[in-house]
């Protein structure tokens, strides 16, 4: 689990007055100090004094380089792709009135990466695929962490589907799915995975997801709630 926080580069405070302008600034005040002078002096010492030649301005000093941006080192792995990913449907737990599927997630790559957050879970039909009702609710019970996963380890997630066939015909409007489809956590590219499940093509709530986190609960339906 996707933590779907990166660190911002350090901003460089926005450069001074260069030294050059400062030294520049000085030789003018200096020029007009000179000719404040002349001109209480005599008039053929103002004359002389204002055919002499000003002295030049000090030589600009060139800037410094700037120091290169400071890139903090990664904390942890990258999110895992939804390629990377083997995603299938796990243990089923029927209750009066639905089901609780697990949704396995595991990493497929050779390299370890993140899962963080919720999985994006629908019913569709097709193909061509068109959605069901409404997207799984998230089911906030289990606080979130972020999983890491070694080459071939996986994570879990807990979907509760509720039969749409409980609620009446006119107020769900119950279709039969074909598929489940899934997008992992932080990502924009499903997975479908073969389902039958009734929906509500009308907007009436009936799947509810958990938070994905670390395979090895001996029963994860316990923690899965009741979607309320």
């Amino acid at each position: 689990m996707k933590p779907d926080a990166p660190n911002p580069r350090i901003g460089k405070p926005g450069a001074g007055r260069p030294a050059g302008s400062l030294a520049a600034a000085a030789a003018v005040l200096v020029c007009v100090a000179a000719a404040a002078g002349c001109a209480s002096s005599s008039s053929s010492t103002a004359a002389a004094a204002s055919s002499s030649p000003a002295p030049p301005a000090a030589a600009s000093t060139p800037a410094a380089p700037p120091s290169p941006a400071l890139t903090p080192p990664p904390t942890t792995p990258p999110a895992c792709p939804a390629g990377s990913l083997k995603v299938k449907l796990g243990l089923t737990e029927g209750y009066a009135g639905g089901v609780y599927q697990v949704i396995s997630f595991t990493n497929a790559s050779s390299a370890a990466c993140t899962l963080y957050g919720y999985p994006g879970v629908s019913l569709v039909t097709g193909p061509p695929y068109t959605q069901v009702g409404l997207a799984a609710k998230r089911n906030t019970t289990v606080p979130v962490k972020l999983v890491t996963l070694a080459q071939g380890m996986a994570a879990i997630a807990v979907l509760q589907i509720v039969d749409a066939r409980n609620y009446p015909a006119s107020t769900c409007g119950p279709v039969q799915a074909t598929k489940l489809r899934v997008f992992p956590p932080n990502q924009t590219v499903p997975v479908y995975l073969a389902d039958t499940s009734y929906g509500c093509a009308k907007p009436v709530p009936t799947l509810f997801v958990s938070v994905v986190r670390a395979s090895g609960v001996a029963h994860p339906m316990n923690t899965a709630g009741s979607g309320g």
